[in-house]
């Protein structure tokens, strides 16, 4: 089996291609990527001696490249996309030329080049927010809230439109919040973990009263190769593990884990303005992917246990990015 992997360079994206080709003997991965700033080959650095390995530099709405590299392959993963909610809010356009334009030029070529499965990666923040204790159904009204979730939603319905009007089954997953290893430093968690490292403070929206879903990357790899394998064609499916906190439970967490309690934990904790249409809780309901048998394997505790010495272990990795843009050094909760 063959599979065509955009995004591959990023941060899910890594941590799947690793996923399969260290699970999965006969599969073979190419991996398409744009190499923008949170594309980084450094992830895959321990596999680029693996033959059943390769890498093609390239933008999703390069219809060209993607007619002459595509045929052949067996399945499609997307996982190209914009996706940190702040920069959608200040450049938008390039939210919607990568993940609503990109999607469709993706699609078509997919299509007309007979590729016989592809899997789209979306986002639980589709759905918008959701009171407590309800949980989104795969079949409820997207309501996004940010020029991110937009684009999102926007290529949700661009593959309900290609199912429908073209018979062409893309199969979508909405997952909540990933977090682990090769994790570009402006998210939540690297970035404060990082910012602990180097002896500084945490910047936290709001009150921290807003809630998410947190899923171990490899939990989520897990849940996407087995949709993209058993899912039924043209499906959707919501994937989270079932780790809800508020943003200011996860920052005091990750403040223990320095040895911060009480005061001390409050003195690291830098309030700062909320941002603007911020969803108050993601929550999604998760039985049709664990019908499919999928079920988390990492405790929340472990897996952030292991995110924090992976980037301890890891600072040439995660310095020159973080220390290199802006971006990194503004990102805040997503």
């Amino acid at each position: 089996m063959r599979i065509f992997v955009t995004g591959g360079a990023g941060f899910i994206g890594s941590n799947f291609i690793r996923h399969v080709l260290t699970t999965q003997p006969d599969v073979a991965v190419t991996n398409y990527d744009k190499l923008t700033y949170a594309g980084n080959l450094a992830n895959l650095a321990d596999l680029a001696d693996d033959t059943r390995y390769a890498f093609v530099r390239g933008d999703i709405n390069d219809a060209a490249l993607l007619a002459d590299v595509l045929p052949g392959h067996d399945a499609v993963v997307n996982f190209a996309a914009e996706s940190h909610v702040d920069r959608s809010i200040t450049a938008s356009d390039d939210f919607i030329q990568a993940n609503v334009a990109g999607a469709n030029t993706l699609f078509n070529a997919a299509m007309r080049v007979e590729v016989e499965r592809f899997l789209h990666i979306s986002t639980d923040e589709t759905y918008g927010s959701i009171p407590e204790p309800n949980s989104f159904v795969e079949g409820d009204a997207l309501e996004p809230n940010s020029p991110y979730s937009a684009s999102k939603a926007s290529a949700d319905l661009l593959a309900r439109a290609y199912r429908v009007t073209y018979g062409y089954p893309i199969m979508v997953t909405r997952t909540a919040n990933n977090f682990g290893p090769y994790h570009y430093p402006e998210k939540v968690i690297p970035l404060f973990v990082t910012n602990l490292i180097d002896g500084g403070r945490v910047p936290l929206y709001g009150r921290g009263a807003n809630v998410r879903d947190w899923t171990y990357v490899l939990d989520n790899c897990a849940a996407q190769w087995l949709v993209l394998t058993e899912g039924e064609p043209g499906g959707l499916y919501n994937v989270g593990a079932g780790n809800e906190m508020s943003n200011k439970a996860l920052t005091y967490a990750i403040l223990e884990r320095f040895g911060f309690t009480g005061e001390e934990a409050d003195a690291r904790i830098e309030f700062v303005p909320d941002r603007p249409g911020h969803d108050l809780r993601y929550s999604v309901d998760t039985t049709r992917v664990r019908e499919l048998g999928w079920k988390p394997e990492h405790a929340f505790a472990d897996a952030l246990d292991a995110t924090i010495a992976w980037y301890r272990a890891n600072e040439e990795w995660w310095r020159p990015l973080k220390h290199g843009g802006a971006g990194a050094r503004r990102g805040l909760v997503s």
